[in-house]
C-alpha cells in the first residue's frame, strides 16, 4: 500500500476510533454515576437522579458542579456540554408550574430549551464509599479513613460521615489553619480551642451537625462540617474541636469525584468542572 494511502487509512481509523469513544449516551453516564453511588443510598427526603432531559442523547460534554442555576446552564451552553451533573438536586420538590416565576422554574425552562440534561448525585454520593466525605478526608491527607455511624442499605455499607487520622498530631489552632487553607475559606466557625493536640478527625460535609455526638462517641478530637446550629456549639468545650467551614466550601470538591467516575467508566466523554461559583453566601 502506498505511503499516502497508509497515512489516510490510519487517519480514518483514528477518526472512527475516537468517534466510537465519544458515542456515549447520557444514560450510560448516569448508570456509571449510579453504580458508584446507588440511588437507594439517598435519604428519604432527597431527590437524586435524573432531574431534566432525555437520556438517549449522545453526550457532547458534561459540566460538573455543586448547584444548578441559570448561570450554570449558560456555562454548559458556552462550553458545548449537553449534560450537567450536580451534587445538589435542581428539583427538591415537584413543580406545579414551569414559567419564569422562580429561579428553579427559569433554570428548568432554559435547560429544556437548550437541550441540556441535568442529573444530580446528592445524599447517595454523601453516603457512598469514596463519596463526598472521603474526598474531604483525602484533601486533608487523612489516613485509615472509614465510616462512622455506618449503616447498610440493600446490602451496601454506607454512612453519612467518615473518620480518619492525621499523620501526626497537630495543635488545634494549626489544624484549623490547615483546614482554612485547604478549603480556601475566609473564616471558620469554631468552639473554644482545644488545649490538647488533635489527630482523629470526623467529617460530614454540608449540614452535618446531627453527627456531632456520634463523632464524640467515636473518640474524634475534631469535627468538620459545613453548617451547624448555634446552640450546638455549647457544651463541647475541651471535649471536641468544632470547625464549621460553610456548606458550599465543604462540598466544593465533589465535582472531582464526578470527573473521576466519568473518565474511568465513560472515557470518551469530555468533562468540564464548572467555573461559575454558585455559593449564595457572601462574606462581607
Amino acid at each position: 500500500m502506498p505511503k499516502r494511502k497508509q497515512i489516510l487509512h490510519a487517519s480514518l481509523f483514528t477518526l472512527h476510533f475516537f468517534s466510537y469513544l465519544c458515542s456515549v449516551k447520557i444514560k450510560e453516564v448516569l448508570s456509571a454515576l449510579e453504580r458508584f453511588a446507588p440511588l437507594p443510598l439517598q435519604e428519604s427526603w432527597d431527590n437524586a437522579g435524573l432531574q431534566v432531559g432525555l437520556t438517549e442523547t449522545e453526550v457532547s460534554g458534561a459540566l460538573l458542579c455543586l448547584d444548578v442555576n441559570e448561570r450554570i446552564v449558560d456555562e454548559a451552553v458556552q462550553k458545548g456540554c449537553n449534560l450537567i451533573v450536580s451534587h445538589h438536586p435542581l428539583l427538591f420538590r415537584g413543580l406545579k408550574t414551569i414559567s419564569d416565576l422562580t429561579d428553579v422554574q427559569r433554570t428548568v425552562m432554559k435547560a429544556i430549551q437548550k437541550g441540556i440534561c441535568v442529573v444530580s448525585m446528592h445524599t447517595n454520593m454523601d453516603n457512598a464509599r469514596g463519596g463526598v466525605n472521603f474526598k474531604i478526608a483525602e484533601k486533608l491527607g487523612l489516613q485509615q479513613v472509614r465510616f462512622f455511624a455506618p449503616k447498610t442499605v440493600d446490602g451496601i455499607e454506607a454512612g453519612s460521615g467518615v473518620i480518619g487520622e492525621l499523620s501526626e498530631p497537630m495543635a488545634a489552632d494549626d489544624f484549623i489553619l490547615k483546614v482554612k487553607k485547604t478549603f480556601d475559606v475566609e473564616c471558620a466557625l469554631c468552639n473554644e480551642l482545644l488545649k490538647r493536640p488533635v489527630r482523629k478527625i470526623a467529617i460530614c460535609g454540608g449540614a452535618g451537625d446531627f453527627l456531632l455526638d456520634a463523632a464524640l462517641a467515636e473518640g474524634a478530637d475534631a469535627f468538620i462540617t459545613g453548617e451547624m446550629h448555634y446552640h450546638q456549639y455549647f457544651g463541647y468545650e475541651q471535649a471536641i474541636q468544632i470547625c464549621v467551614i460553610g456548606h458550599y466550601q465543604s462540598e466544593q470538591f465533589t465535582a472531582e469525584i464526578f470527573r473521576d467516575i466519568i473518565q474511568k467508566d465513560c472515557p470518551g466523554v469530555r468533562t468540564e468542572i464548572a467555573e461559575t461559583c454558585t455559593n449564595p453566601i457572601l462574606y462581607l
